[in-house]
């Protein structure tokens, strides 16, 4: 038996957000900054005469594990394209929280893409898998991208940036869900022209710098929804070194930049000790060349 191969759906964070305006197919056009920290849930995929997915970890119960389960669909959506049996084993450790902005069921669709394209030796290239991406959701090219990248359209335009400095992040979650579509339905106004947007970064102080000048357009009307949204940002605001605080995507997800991995290690043992429900998680987002 072929022993299962491991790959990696690492956290999507926004870093700003803003939304552009509103399409006639009803979505919104985003300008935003996105970056993986290196802490997201993990696939095993193995050889099997059937498709099967097995959920475990912290975050398992949240999710079907048949019918809409978006690595399911990308299984089947690769097979199809391909034109080979949708035969594997897949297990899908969840440890991101679910519906929580930092697109976990993108990121585990993506994963999929590449894990089964690998396993089934496909001969797709990045422009085919990036079309199918687009076809499970928005926010999957981007996923399927894995490197800090800006977006644009729906989050179907992906250009990749750099060079960018390591530094680190802080994630934080109430342990609260936020519905995506509930948050822009609260939206009452799109953004304002915004400085051209930064194709590089010479340190950690230059990037917080230029974030200061942006927002998250969606932080406003997921505050209404979940007001303990205010409160996560506050206590990440508060914590030595934190040089931002803001939240991720659509919520409640937020996070706190630091320099480096120590500094946010540190802030998270301490912020544990007073809000003990709270998911946190401190990750490195490696830098680019």
């Amino acid at each position: 038996m072929t022993a299962a191969k491991r790959w990696t759906a690492p956290a999507k964070v926004n870093l700003y957000l803003h939304v552009l305006g509103r399409r006639d197919d009803g979505y919104h056009d985003l300008d935003s900054l996105v970056v993986f920290p290196q802490f997201g849930d993990v696939l095993d995929v193995a050889a099997a005469d059937e498709l099967r997915l097995t959920l475990d970890g912290p975050f398992a119960d949240g999710l079907p594990d048949s019918g809409d389960n978006l690595v399911l669909r990308a299984a089947a959506l690769l097979a199809d394209a391909a034109g080979v049996p949708a035969h594997a084993a897949i297990r899908l450790r969840k440890n991101l929280p679910v519906a929580a902005g930092i697109g976990g069921g993108s990121a585990d669709a993506a994963a999929a893409l590449r894990a089964l394209a690998a396993h089934w030796r496909l001969p797709f290239d990045a422009a085919t898998l990036q079309g199918l991406a687009g076809r499970l959701g928005a926010d999957v090219p981007v996923c399927l991208c894995g490197r800090p990248a800006r977006i644009g359209g729906i989050g179907h335009r992906v250009r990749p940036i750099g060079p960018m400095p390591s530094f680190a992040l802080l994630l934080a979650n109430p342990g609260l869900t936020v519905s995506t579509a509930a948050v822009f339905q609260q939206l009452d106004a799109v953004s304002r022209a915004a400085a051209p947007p930064r194709q590089s970064y010479d340190s950690v102080a230059d990037l917080a710098m230029d974030l200061q000048a942006r927002g998250n357009d969606l932080e406003a009307p997921a505050r209404r929804l979940v007001p303990s949204i205010d409160r996560v940002i506050g206590r990440l605001g508060d914590l030595p070194g934190c040089r931002l605080a803001r939240m991720s995507g659509s919520g409640a997800t937020c996070f706190g930049l630091f320099d480096d991995l120590a500094a946010a290690g540190a802030a998270a043992a301490a912020l544990a000790e007073a809000e003990k429900r709270w998911w946190l998680r401190a990750a490195i987002v490696a830098g680019t060349g």
